[in-house]
Order: structure tokens, then sequence, then C-alpha cells
């Protein structure tokens, strides 16, 4: 079972069931599939400091919250559990003096901003548009997958070899 676990599933088993997860979803409790909101709900939970985006019953929405720490634990399980994949990031980064360097907070700190406001402005993240928005065929989320692969390939062809000295 660990070596089933530890190894990558094929595309053609992952995404499925990955993508059956949207229906099963809306079924079983009416709810979207989506991660980006759980920042809100989290903020609205912990700082109820009458700021009008944040006044709402985020109760309504625990079940994502549950959601997130179940990413967070299963994560842990299986970087604990399973053994350490191959980084996913280039070596030199890895650690505190690379996250400290200016390379590494270019990465953190600036990818992180334009995450979060990419996030906000396309009106939800890779997981709702890519996976729950173009289940439900909405055109918006086709135009917001496309653009996130688009600033993805474009940050690894020519942003991160430029950053990393191995641009050609």
């Amino acid at each position: 079972m660990a070596a089933l676990l530890s190894s990558p599933w094929p595309w053609y088993v992952a995404g499925p069931l990955i993508g059956l997860m949207v229906p099963a979803l809306l079924l079983i409790s009416n709810r979207f599939f989506g991660i980006s909101s759980s920042f809100r709900h989290a903020c609205a939970a912990l700082w109820p400091a009458g700021i009008a985006y944040f006044d709402y019953d985020w109760k309504q929405e625990v079940w994502n919250l549950w959601f997130v720490g179940g990413i967070v634990v299963g994560g842990w399980l299986t970087a604990h559990g399973l053994g350490s994949p191959a980084p996913l990031l280039p070596l030199q980064w890895l650690g505190w003096p690379g996250v400290l360097s200016w390379q590494g907070l270019l990465m953190s700190v600036g990818g992180g901003l334009l995450i979060g406001f990419g996030t906000r402005y396309a009106g939800g993240c890779t997981g709702g548009h890519a996976i729950a928005g173009l289940a439900t065929l909405q055109r918006p989320s086709l135009v917001a997958t496309l653009a996130f692969f688009a600033g993805g390939l474009s940050v690894t062809w020519l942003v991160l070899p430029l950053i990393t000295g191995s641009a050609s």
C-alpha cells in the first residue's frame, strides 16, 4: 500500500478521481469544490472586527475549514510517513538561507502576493476554476484556467531560469 501511495498516479486515474469529487460534493452536500474561499472563512472566524467583507455566517462554510485541515494533515502524514519525494524547488532555495535569499523572497513573497491578488481578481483559484468551474461548463472558468496555465508556463520557462542563473 505504501508503494501505491508514495509513487505518482497516472493522469488517467488521478484526473477522473479528482473530477468525480465535483459532482459528488454537489450531490451529497450541494457545495462547490474550491479552496481559496477558506482563507476568507478563517479570517471571518478568527477576527470578527466588523469588516463588511468578513461579516457573514462563516459557520455555514465550516466544512471548508475542515477540508483545508485535512489537506494539511494529509500532507504532513505523507511527508513523514512515506518519505520525502524529490523537491520541486531548486535545491539552493530549500532551508532558511534559501528562503531568505532574494530569489526565495521574490518567489515566495512576490509569488504569494500575485497568487493572492489573481485568485481574488479571477473569482477563485486553480482548483475552483479548473476542476469545479470547467466541470460545470462555466466560460469564465475556461478563460481563468487558460490564464493560469499561460502564467505558469511563462514563469517556468522565462522567469525561473533568469533568477536561478540557469538561463541559456
